[in-house]
């Protein structure tokens, strides 16, 4: 029995990930740069908390004094990886199942702002199709999450939150694990004047009860309908 709890324990600590490093323009900017990571690879279950919004609590993270350049209408690709230090065979346990999504605040200053309360909009998400999981894609694509930063937005600084929520024990509320952290970006060449007319706050874009949080995974089969948490997805 003890053998089986240390099994268990692996097991779970093996599904932890970590956002460390964004891809810009064909350029893969190093680990760290410009994002604020934790050196501990751990989730955040209560979705109340302030940490859901750039991580943080039982896992420190670290200020960058960085911002990457993206210019809208582009692709970047958010890199997840286990530790800091893994590579892409050691992104997030398979057996992890769960979507991934992408949010964007627009700041004064990218470098302290700290993403809590409103401001979010929504530009990714990618949940369940067919018995794939988003982030089932994510991890046989060697960690890339890739993220379309919208054409309509306005320049400027925002956070850019990437995040991947595991729900092997959602089965019961506080079960989902979420990973999550906020890259510092200067949006360039964006045909837009405002932001999105509605925006939305974190915490406060997922309740505990929420049918893609708390949910079982394992009674689904390929033609199962998910629903993504959080808000409507933005379009330009």
């Amino acid at each position: 029995m003890k053998g089986l709890v240390l099994l268990a324990a692996a097991s779970a600590a093996s599904a932890h990930t970590i956002f460390v490093q964004l891809e810009a323009e064909g350029k893969r900017y190093g680990v760290s740069h410009a994002i604020r990571d934790p050196t501990y690879d751990g989730p955040i279950t209560d979705v109340t908390s302030k940490d859901l919004a750039c991580n943080g609590g039982p896992n420190p993270t670290t200020p960058s004094k960085d911002i990457i350049t993206v210019t809208a209408g582009t692709t970047v690709k958010a890199v997840w990886r286990h530790t800091l230090t893994a590579d892409a065979t050691n992104v997030m346990d398979p057996s992890h199942k769960g979507p991934t999504l992408a949010y964007l605040k627009k700041v004064d200053n990218a470098l302290t702002d700290s993403g809590i309360g409103g401001g979010w909009f929504k530009i990714q998400e990618s949940g369940y199709n067919g018995g794939q999981w988003g982030t089932s894609t994510v991890i046989s694509n060697g960690g890339l999450h890739y993220i379309d930063i919208p054409s309509c937005v306005p320049n400027g600084q925002y956070l850019l939150r990437a995040e991947m929520i595991a729900l092997h024990g959602a089965g019961s509320s506080g079960g989902a694990q979420l990973y999550m952290e906020c890259a510092q970006i200067n949006i360039v060449g964006g045909s837009g004047s405002a932001v999105p007319a509605t925006t939305y706050s974190i915490p406060g874009i997922y309740k505990a009860n929420d049918p893609g949080i708390l949910v079982n995974i394992y009674s689904m089969t390929p033609s199962t309908a998910y629903k993504i948490p959080g808000p409507p997805l933005f379009t330009c």
